[in-house]
């Protein structure tokens, strides 16, 4: 089991690189941040974009890997998005992995002056964007047309460092989008019941994991692949349970959740006076020493 973190990109960088350096120098596996243009309860705070912060973040740091935990096609669109990855993936010399879903209502998706979609109109999308963002990434020269994304003779070269591609992170609950875990992921994402896993009691969490990935070794036996080669990234923040209260309280925490197949832990960076407050004292001892006690 690996432990990883998220970096929410509210830091002007003279402060932000200090947290992305301590993050590699207390050995977490990865760092991520969300990519969004702004989110909840920070709206109406700092809030920068997520591939500049990245950028930076590679030029900073020498061995952890970067990613996002989640991009959407809310504001992006896969000939854009492609050409920033792949030159993102350059700088940081192949350690980037792309967390990806299909978005929600959130100020995104209206921040272009869209409507929202409706949750099917989301999945149809998806379904578009991650297999043209694959091409994409995996070729020199993409030409397809879509319903919604197309690309004409977009180039890409020199591809990315990582091959074929640098890894996909599919965050998914839905039949839809396990399918396309199954067949594009090289990891996938949860972070509880969807439908408001903070309502979720406490001791009932897991047990919604564990229905999950039951679903995802369903869509996974379907395309004829084992389940085992995914990664399993479990984003910790949304449910009621509280692991960062001490080192004690994470290790049970996430000694439940290896037993359930879990295979990497998501962490979230502390903030003062907000929802992801937490001990940074307490966070960094659970970063150096709680998987050893895990054993």
């Amino acid at each position: 089991m690996r432990l990883s973190t998220v970096i929410l990109p509210i830091h002007r960088w003279s402060e932000g690189q200090k947290v992305w350096r301590r993050a590699e120098e207390l050995g977490f596996h990865a760092a991520y941040t969300y990519d969004h243009l702004s989110w909840r309860s920070f709206r109406d705070e700092p809030w920068f974009g997520s591939v500049p912060t990245l950028t930076a973040a590679a030029c900073a740091t020498e061995r952890i890997r970067l990613g996002t935990l989640v991009t959407s096609p809310n504001f992006r669109h896969p000939v854009t998005l492609a050409k920033e990855l792949i030159t993102l993936d350059d700088v940081s010399g192949g350690r980037v992995s792309l967390g990806i879903g299909a978005g929600g209502t959130g100020f995104d998706a209206t921040a272009l002056g869209q409507e929202a979609w409706s949750p099917k109109e989301r999945a149809d999308r998806f379904g578009e964007f991650l297999p043209l963002l694959d091409e994409l990434l995996t070729n020199g020269t993409t030409t397809r047309e879509g319903a919604y994304y197309s690309a004409v003779e977009a180039r890409n070269i020199p591809g990315c460092v990582q091959r074929p591609r640098l890894p996909f992170y599919v965050a998914a609950t839905g039949p839809r989008g396990l399918r396309l875990a199954a067949e594009y992921g090289q990891g996938w994402v949860t972070y509880g019941d969807p439908r408001g896993p903070a309502d979720v009691p406490v001791e009932q969490a897991p047990e919604v994991i564990a229905r999950q990935i039951g679903k995802l070794t369903e869509a996974c036996e379907q395309r004829g692949r084992d389940v085992a080669e995914l990664d399993k990234l479990l984003l910790q923040g949304s449910t009621a349970e509280k692991p960062l209260q001490s080192v004690d309280a994470f290790v049970d925490w996430a000694g439940t959740y290896r037993e359930l197949g879990i295979t990497e832990l998501v962490v979230h960076w502390p903030v003062p006076d907000s929802i992801f407050a937490s001990d940074l004292d307490v966070f960094e001892k659970i970063a150096t020493d709680a998987l050893r006690q895990l054993g």
